[in-house]
């Protein structure tokens, strides 16, 4: 007899599909130029990312959602951040400030991806982490409304990437010594 496999998980739950919403959201940025429309853009992506993890917590998260939630943030970031670029919006050098974190974090990714002893430890999502988020929305609202005030929220986006990729980092450290 074979061992009773573990049931799967539902890809589409109600969570996952607000995750999912900040794909279109981020497509609709990209094409809007009307700064009223962006801002309800970035509202409507800050309020779906607030609404999934509510839910998930509340329900149980998911597999598929901790795989899906940060895509969704990442690529609602990438296509605004690159939006705002393109448009003369931010700068080369706060356009890469921006994105610094979530490049690390996919850097981060595929090194626990590729470290055999990586591979166990769990990754959660960290307060510094959910503040970068915080502060990137709120550089893409002051890149459109404020823009006199851009480098400075870009700037505290940067030491706030600085100190979340060094506490991801110490937390995976402390959960590899407490492992081994």
């Amino acid at each position: 007899m074979f061992p009773a496999m573990p049931p799967r998980e539902p890809l589409i739950t109600l969570p996952n599909a607000i995750s999912l919403s900040r794909l279109g959201l981020a497509a609709a940025f990209v094409a809007a130029s009307d700064v009223a429309v962006r801002v309800a853009l970035l509202a409507a992506a800050a309020l779906t990312d607030f609404l999934d993890g509510w839910i998930a917590r509340r329900r149980g998260a998911t597999r598929w959602g901790a795989l899906i939630d940060p895509i969704a943030d990442r690529a609602f970031a990438l296509a605004a951040v690159s939006a705002l670029l393109f448009d003369g919006a931010l700068a080369t050098w706060e356009y890469f400030v921006l994105i610094s974190r979530d490049l690390f974090t996919a850097i981060g990714f595929l090194v626990a991806r590729a470290v055999t002893w990586l591979r166990t430890v769990t990754f959660q999502a960290r307060w510094l982490g959910k503040a970068v988020t915080v502060l990137q929305l709120a550089a893409f609202l002051v890149a459109l409304l404020a823009p006199e005030w851009t480098a400075p929220v870009v700037a505290a986006v940067g030491v706030a990437s600085v100190a979340s990729v060094a506490d991801y980092t110490m937390a995976l450290w402390r959960a590899r010594a407490h492992a081994a």
